[in-house]
């Protein structure tokens, strides 16, 4: 990649306001699953009894509901038409934010491969380093969208209301329902949106070969290669290898491990096997990440 490109194109900007912006989402998500999770601070609507039967009605029928000719199904949503749009607002908006969030992902990660990005967390470090975090925070935001159980009835109420009230649907439903019915199966669809990326996460996750092996090794390697004993002097002892990049020995184990997992899980483990990385290489990574002990925080309780 050129200085030109990257100038031009103003990735390492972008990548941070993505990535910022991407943490608001997650939030958001997070907050709108806690709250459909609890019957108290659940939408009352979704709770009342003559609500139910057009609440089945626009589940089943979801996205392709005809609000026009099913009076019979939809009556107590046109009743309380006003109240539900005041009420969902706020929901619907964080969907149409997370289909916003996820098309200038895509076009970013389209933006770089074009340019021929290469990353390497010794070379380029907070570049590498906002790559690989945007990767975990997209795949963070898509994660918790499928684990919001009532996303379907929360955007087909919404719109159900929005067109008796207005007499036209949403402009962006068409979008975001698709969007959601793609991501019932998230990781499948994951692997299929990050394939075209494979080689440029899999050459930023072989960066890690060295560095994450080495933070892996057990007490055994560390005496055999004088880094740690009991009883030799300190002048005596080897001094610890350093990566070429002193800020790469202040990244946390947890951290490279989220990279690791996170990247192997949404690009499908065919990035461990990517013709630009040593089998071996990328293999050793994502084993030495393997154990039952593993559990990744999505968001606070979210694993």
């Amino acid at each position: 990649m050129s200085l030109t490109s990257a100038y031009q194109h103003k990735l390492a900007e972008k990548l941070t306001i993505l990535n910022d912006r991407g943490q608001g989402v997650l939030i958001r998500m997070y907050n709108i699953k806690k709250t459909c999770s609890d019957p108290k601070s659940k939408p009352p609507f979704l709770l009342e009894k003559s609500m139910e039967s057009s609440l089945k009605y626009i589940n089943k029928k979801f996205p392709n509901i005809d609000v026009r000719n099913s009076t019979q199904h939809l009556g107590p949503v046109h009743r309380e038409k006003s109240e539900i749009i005041r009420f969902l607002t706020n929901y619907y908006q964080s969907f149409v934010d997370v289909m916003e969030f996820r098309d200038h992902v895509y076009e970013l990660l389209n933006t770089m491969d074009a340019c021929q990005c290469h990353f390497d967390i010794s070379l380029n470090f907070d570049f590498t380093r906002s790559y690989l975090d945007l990767i975990v925070t997209y795949t963070s935001v898509i994660l918790l969208l499928s684990r919001i159980e009532d996303r379907r009835l929360l955007i087909g109420v919404y719109n159900c209301a929005h067109e008796m009230l207005h007499g036209h649907s949403d402009p962006s439903f068409p979008r975001l329902s698709q969007m959601v019915l793609e991501y019932d199966h998230p990781l499948k669809k994951l692997t299929e949106e990050f394939g075209p990326h494979t080689k440029a996460v899999s050459g930023a996750l072989l960066s890690l070969h060295f560095l994450f092996v080495r933070r892996n090794q057990g007490a055994e390697q560390w005496r055999s290669a004088q880094l740690l004993s009991l009883i030799s002097s300190p002048p005596a002892m080897i001094n610890p290898a350093t990566s070429d990049t002193m800020a790469c020995e202040y990244l946390s184990v947890e951290v490279m491990e989220r990279w690791i997992i996170t990247s192997a899980r949404s690009c499908g483990s065919c990035v461990c096997r990517a013709p630009c990385t040593s089998p071996s290489s990328g293999m050793k990574c994502y084993r030495c990440t393997r154990s039952p002990r593993t559990c990744l925080a999505v968001l606070k309780g979210e694993t």
